[in-house]
């Protein structure tokens, strides 16, 4: 039986990496890990190769003299309780490659066909108002506040919105899941969001386990990066936010005044109403989350600041209540075609019949394995009869 040569500090580190802080939490899988991490034991090579399964690592890294650095491809502004977030976990990174992969794919093909690069990205700088950038994003993407109000649900306003992005260039993939492992469930707490700015490829990914006025602002925050042609990682929440880098201060602006304007706002105030009515009409007017409304309350000058900081807290908890009761989550925008945009899958399935691209190719940049599902989603683009 061939046992692998593993260093002891690359199993701890592979297993703090994925989140498994307390070493009993693999024990069910591997028993006699806490053997393999002392040096007293060295695992098979099934069992290393299951570990690394596991724990979402690359089996090679394994056998590496000291663990790697794995910095994030793209600058990081996450931040949890004002902390910078120092490690991205496996979900993240894993997320963060494929679609960069799919970025890379889509630029190339943007190429062949020739297509015009997006004005948009890159337009936009920090000197320039919030108030102005967002006027101007609402008029290029058609984002009209009564057209939202008009939806019915959360669900309908954040598929319009996505569908206004994805009219103007932008691939805007949103999944709950890494890939199309049900079994790994993205994290809210971790990262809401990322952008990735290219004139020919614009990318938004959505963490899709968010509430959907969670999701509503973090489309709206990182199409604000994308106007200032700036790839970024965020957990933006809809805060005011001091203290913090300027580029989020200044995206979580333009993104309050995108969704909320404080033209729209004013005219459908009542000062008399009772703030917790208030907070609860407003966000069903405007699809956006209570703490949006908070912080716009403030903005107007509706609410004074001790006020507002007050109601935050308040809010904040309940809300996280609420999630922990399941209460805020729905699995809405789940399918293949939502995680990989509409306009990614349209492009690679036509790539893929014209045999510009291998279907095996094809089929792991859409999360797929079945050539049913393939065709299932061919036909929903409009490529397939």
């Amino acid at each position: 039986m061939t046992r692998a040569a593993v260093r002891p500090e690359l199993l701890r580190w592979a297993r703090e990496r994925a989140g498994f802080d307390d070493i009993e939490e693999l024990f069910g899988r591997f028993p006699k890990l806490a053997a393999w991490e002392a040096g007293d034991a060295q695992p098979t090579l099934k069992q290393l190769e299951g570990f690394a399964h596991a724990v979402h690592v690359p089996f090679g890294y394994l056998f590496l003299t000291e663990p790697p650095d794995e910095p994030l491809p793209i600058p990081d502004f996450r931040t949890h309780d004002g902390r910078a977030v120092r490690r991205a976990s496996p979900d993240l990174l894993d997320m963060l490659y494929a679609c960069q992969e799919r970025q890379g794919w889509y630029r190339e093909f943007s190429l062949t066909v020739r297509a015009p690069e997006s004005g948009f990205v890159g337009s936009a700088t920090l000197d320039r108002s919030p108030q102005e950038v967002a006027a101007e994003m609402a008029r290029v993407m058609g984002f009209d506040v009564a057209a939202r109000a008009a939806c019915r649900t959360w669900e309908e306003a954040l598929r319009l919105f996505i569908g206004q992005a994805d009219k103007i260039g932008v691939l805007v993939m949103v999944s709950g899941v890494v890939l199309s492992n049900n079994r790994r469930t993205l994290d809210p707490e971790e990262f809401r969001g990322f952008a990735l700015a290219d004139k020919r490829a614009p990318l938004i990914f959505v963490n899709g386990t968010d509430t959907k006025s969670g999701q509503m602002f973090t489309l709206a925050h990182e199409l604000a990066h994308l106007w200032l042609g700036a790839s970024a990682v965020s957990d933006a929440s809809g805060a005011p936010l001091t203290g913090y880098r300027r580029e989020e201060v200044w995206c979580n602006a333009v993104a309050a005044e995108l969704l909320v304007p404080l033209t729209a706002l004013r005219p459908v105030l009542q000062p008399s109403e009772p703030l917790e009515q208030s907070l609860q009409r407003l966000s069903k007017h405007f699809k956006v989350s209570t703490l949006v409304v908070l912080r716009r309350l403030l903005d107007a000058g509706a609410l004074s600041q001790a006020a507002f900081d007050r109601a935050w807290a308040s809010e904040r908890a309940r809300l996280r209540e609420l999630a922990q009761a399941g209460g805020s989550g729905g699995d809405f925008y789940r399918t293949t075609l939502s995680r990989v945009s509409r306009r990614f899958a349209r492009a690679i399935v036509e790539s893929t019949l014209e045999g510009q691209t291998l279907y095996r190719d094809a089929f792991r940049m859409l999360g797929v394995s079945k050539t049913e599902t393939f065709n299932n989603i061919g036909r929903e683009v409009g490529v397939m009869g």
